[in-house]
């Protein structure tokens, strides 16, 4: 446990893209790899999903397991309507999550599932929408799907993990951290 800070600053290093947004083109095979990698090349996916895990733990007393399911169901239906909508509206949504996932897990505020599931939804929207959007050209649309709904999945047991292992006051910093990130980027948009 005394390497776990190192051990996580050195993981946060790895995760780190160039770009700090999954948005440039992806290189290399396309499909379910593509798909796989899509959450984890970014830092707004990467953190908004790890938030969306912690959420479940944190911030609903009971069936927190509605939040990420939500997210996911949210996430398809992004991806299958992403034609539907502005490409400048997802990016908003996708920082407006990430600002808010983070502040919430900061002040680690709590809510009824049913409450919590309306934004949470909007944002599964949007980080679909996202992926429906920059899929890449020539990539067979069901196995980039069924990669980012994995990789998404994973990281949202990530993050339950991370609330599961780390003391409130490194998981608050985290979540600062993260809503400081969102703003930084929405700086930078």
């Amino acid at each position: 446990m005394k390497h776990l800070p190192s051990r996580l600053a050195a993981l946060a290093v790895g995760l780190f893209p160039a770009s700090a947004m999954a948005h440039p083109g992806h290189d290399g095979a396309h499909g379910f790899a593509n798909g796989i990698m899509h959450p984890l090349t970014g830092i707004d996916h990467l953190l908004a999903m790890l938030f969306v895990g912690l959420g479940a733990a944190l911030f609903v007393k009971r069936r927190g397991w509605l939040i990420p399911a939500t997210f996911l169901a949210s996430l398809v239906v992004g991806f299958l309507t992403a034609g539907y909508i502005s490409g400048s509206l997802v990016e908003a949504t996708i920082l407006v999550s990430l600002i808010a996932l983070g502040l919430a897990t900061a002040f680690r505020l709590e809510a009824p599932v049913q409450l919590a599931i309306l934004p949470v939804a909007a944002f599964g929207y949007a980080h679909g929408a996202a992926h429906g959007i920059e899929m890449p050209q020539g990539a067979a649309p069901a196995l980039f799907a069924a990669g980012f709904f994995l990789s998404s999945a994973i990281l949202h047991a990530g993050g339950y993990w991370l609330s599961r292992i780390l003391p409130l006051p490194a998981l608050r910093i985290f979540g600062a951290a993260g809503a400081g990130m969102g703003l930084l980027l929405a700086g930078l948009g």
